[in-house]
């Protein structure tokens, strides 16, 4: 089915909470205290709306043993960030400014504190606890069972339960009800397909304008979204892509992710990215410092449901290291309030604000298609149209100023470039190291 026509005009601000409100690294105990700290991300709102997002994206926000994807309870506000009041008023004051909310849904795997999880290992392989997991009864003081990745703290839920197909579809449906816009689906990849292909139509029918989105980094997009009944995924071919054509001023393999990227739309449109809460940030990934304008203008100039991750915005930082605590740099303290931001982030903000509302200016390039007219190591020309609207992009990472063919070109809209006319032909030249977002 096709995705809520409310997403065309989506662009996501994604917060990780426990790491921007500054939460506790490890759960409550019984007598902590509820943390209302939801209610200072609520104050948020207001940057949100300035830097001209309309969506936002929140990482994990239920009960949960450490951070936030070992869930112990989906149909808890986590301890650490508040209550269910605390949500209410979070989604209430986002609604107010015409603020979408998508949640994380980690609905893989559930941290060994989940209550079913207890339930199994204290009364045995045929209870009915048991059946929501993969366990194998060989003897000792518990059995083994399925985990992701290699973490045994992450219990990997046994998807052919139909006990755990209604307790998805339960959880998914009573925080919809509570006035979540969406869902956003954690390690849907290592889900079957047939999973979601059972619980997506009843959430659904209840819920028809919700936006599902899963999270899958490689294989084949189109196939696993028709198959599990998804609106969209995650775009990582197009996110390595970027920043690694940039750093090795090779314009080459944009190209070619561009062309993949645009056969994907006839399936769904995808949820694009150059950050989020698992990956080394893109000021840090990216050799020169100047090239992250470039990144985002094919974040805001290519079809896709845009998403910016918090900081980013801000040139912040951070690398993510594969350790314990290596997500940390990645998941930072956010101050009390926007005034408390560092002024050193402000030509980013600017730049993502202008872009961002060239965007919002520009609807119908969510599902633009988009064509490579000229190509080089340093340079890419591409147009992106729908209908009778179109937008040319010049990136130039020359040590020299470029001249390109344009076809039917108005005006500069973002960027820097001169244009001009001799006789029927029109050029643009870019600077040396330059940019430029044309009308045309």
């Amino acid at each position: 089915m096709p995705e809520p026509a409310w997403v065309e005009h989506a662009v996501w601000w994604h917060v990780f909470p426990l790491g921007f409100l500054g939460a506790e690294k490890e759960r409550l105990g019984a007598e902590g205290d509820v943390q209302h700290r939801l209610r200072r991300l609520a104050g948020w709102l207001d940057y949100l709306v300035e830097l001209g997002a309309s969506g936002l994206l929140l990482g994990p926000v239920f009960e949960s043993s450490t951070h936030g994807y070992d869930t112990v309870d989906h149909l808890a506000i986590d301890r650490r960030l508040g209550d269910a009041s605390d949500f209410d008023s979070l989604v209430g004051a986002a609604h107010e400014r015409g603020v979408r909310v998508l949640l994380d849904g980690v609905f893989n795997h559930v941290g060994r504190d989940f209550g079913q999880f207890q339930d199994a290992l204290r009364d045995g392989p045929e209870s009915p606890a048991a059946q929501w997991f993969r366990l194998s009864w060989t003897g000792g003081d518990e059995p083994d069972y399925d985990h992701f990745e290699g973490h045994r703290s992450l219990v990997t839920l046994n998807h052919a339960s139909p006990a755990v197909v209604d307790h998805v579809v339960e959880v998914m449906c009573h925080w919809l009800d509570r006035g979540a816009d969406g869902w956003r689906l954690d390690a849907a990849y290592a889900v079957p397909a047939t999973f979601w292909a059972a619980v997506l139509p009843r959430v659904r029918e209840r819920h028809p304008d919700a936006y599902i989105v899963g999270e899958v980094l490689h294989g084949d997009y189109a196939d696993y979204v028709a198959a599990a009944g998804l609106d969209s995924v995650t775009q990582y071919e197009l996110w390595k892509s970027i920043w690694s054509s940039l750093n090795d001023r090779n314009f080459h393999e944009l190209a070619w992710t561009v062309s993949r990227h645009d056969a994907l739309l006839d399936t769904f449109v995808p949820l694009t990215f150059v950050g989020n809460h698992d990956v080394t940030r893109i000021a840090s990934r990216l050799t020169t410092p100047e090239h992250l304008a470039y990144a985002l203008v094919v974040l805001l100039t290519v079809a896709g449901t845009p998403c910016v991750y918090y900081g980013d915005e801000q040139g912040f930082h951070g690398v993510k290291e594969d350790r314990v605590g290596g997500d940390d740099a990645v998941r930072p303290v956010f101050p009390v309030d926007a005034s408390e931001l560092s002024d050193l982030g402000a030509p980013v903000l600017d730049l993502h604000r202008r872009l961002i509302a060239l965007r919002r200016r520009h609807p119908w390039l969510h599902s633009a298609r988009t064509t490579v007219e000229q190509v080089t190591n340093d340079v890419v020309v591409y147009v992106s149209r729908r209908g009778d609207d179109s937008m040319t992009v010049v990136l130039n990472v020359a040590d020299t100023e470029c001249t390109v063919p344009v076809a039917d070109v108005v005006q500069v809209l973002e960027g820097a470039a001169v244009l001009a006319r001799v006789g029927g032909a029109a050029t643009a030249t870019v600077a040396a190291h330059g940019w430029a977002v044309l009308s045309g």
